[in-house]
């Protein structure tokens, strides 16, 4: 089929996208989920449906759901002729000499001065064409409690003056991206036709084409799964231990020492290890294999994974394809074929991105 309505998406009485009375419209209708959409390459959404709430439509924290779904966000078939790029990276084996590596992903570790990076860094892969803070399409509607249980921290530690450190280690399963295309590139019969009726200078036309086709495209992404942990930390120990390992590297510390540091000798609190696809395996084989002993505290970390080669290619099989870990957005501009159509429509996506922006922060 050509295209898809959005039957989650209604245009507002008045005004647009930005309007009190649709934020509370929106609300109410995010109950009625579709179900799963396959995630590829030049399918278009409409960002502003569910903006702040992408997270219940795009697989991207755990949820409390039994449904096995890593995409849902309705989509519209645009561009003709789509042209699917190889990966950018050579294959994992070439990567390390024709050898397999022990674990196909990548861990890391952010220091996040204040909440705001916090989430900055978790939705770091994350990118939405004219928008100044990306992160806020998953995460403006979470309340602090929510945000505490994704981030899996006790709720105390998402207000007040806390510095966090996110620790994560993903497994990459599929990888895919497109041809970017140009302005004037083929597009569907029912989209060419209504992208001409877009008219500049009037809003309006520009709110009937999103409402039908969407305002972005996926342009790439990738998928698999991680587990990740928050630490959490006093302003004056975090700085001490931000500037340890800036001017010395991971590499360069003893192991009791990298233990200390993310262990409640040093740390106000520690968040759980949760899996991004909220596998309930997974995280018990975390919690239970992750166990650390160190001197009279026992916690699980992510840091035991740290040179560990057994539990590194044990994690490499249990992480399966069931989250999204990046995504990269971009508007429909290309689109349309009139460049003062084109102009019109990025000016209108632009102007709205950031009252939504402004509205739900």
């Amino acid at each position: 089929m050509l295209w898809r309505p959005w039957r989650a998406w209604r245009r507002p009485p008045a005004g647009w996208l930005a309007c009190s009375a649709c934020l509370a419209l929106l609300a109410l209708r995010l109950t009625a989920l579709e179900a799963a959409e396959p995630l590829r390459v030049g399918a278009a959404i409409n960002v502003f449906s569910r903006y702040g709430y992408l997270s219940i439509s795009m697989r991207v924290v755990p949820r409390n759901d039994s449904e096995s779904w890593v995409f849902r966000e309705p989509t519209v078939d645009v561009f003709k002729n789509i042209t699917v790029l190889p990966t950018r990276s050579p294959t994992a084996a070439t990567r390390h000499g024709g050898k397999m590596p022990v674990f196909e992903g990548d861990f890391h570790m952010e220091f996040c001065d204040n909440l705001r990076q916090l989430l900055q860094a978790y939705f770091r892969d994350f990118q939405v064409e004219r928008l100044e803070r990306p992160w806020s399409a998953f995460t403006a509607s979470w309340s602090r409690n929510a945000m505490a249980k994704h981030l899996g921290l006790n709720a105390t530690y998402v207000a007040g003056s806390h510095c966090y450190v996110l620790v994560r280690v993903a497994r990459h399963r599929d990888s895919v991206r497109m041809v970017p295309p140009q302005p004037g590139v083929p597009v569907e019969e029912a989209v060419a036709k209504d992208a001409n009726l877009v008219n500049p200078g009037d809003p309006s036309s520009v709110v009937d084409f999103v409402k039908s086709f969407g305002s972005h495209y996926v342009a790439s992404y990738v998928t698999g799964n991680s587990l990740y942990q928050v630490f959490v930390y006093t302003p004056h120990i975090y700085q001490r231990i931000k500037e340890r390992l800036k001017t010395q590297g991971v590499a360069a510390l003893s192991a009791v020492e990298l233990a200390s540091y993310f262990s409640p000798w040093h740390a106000e609190h520690m968040g759980r290890i949760l899996c991004a696809s909220g596998n309930q395996t997974v995280e018990e084989w975390a919690a239970n294999a992750l166990r650390v002993h160190f001197y009279f505290f026992t916690y699980p970390s992510l840091i035991k994974l740290h040179g560990d080669v057994g539990l590194l290619k044990t994690l490499n099989g249990l992480l399966g394809n069931e989250a999204v870990l990046q995504l990269d957005l971009r508007t429909l501009a290309p689109a349309f074929a009139d460049p003062a159509k084109r102009r019109w429509f990025q000016e209108v996506i632009d102007n709205q991105l950031k009252l939504w922006e402004v509205n739900m922060s």
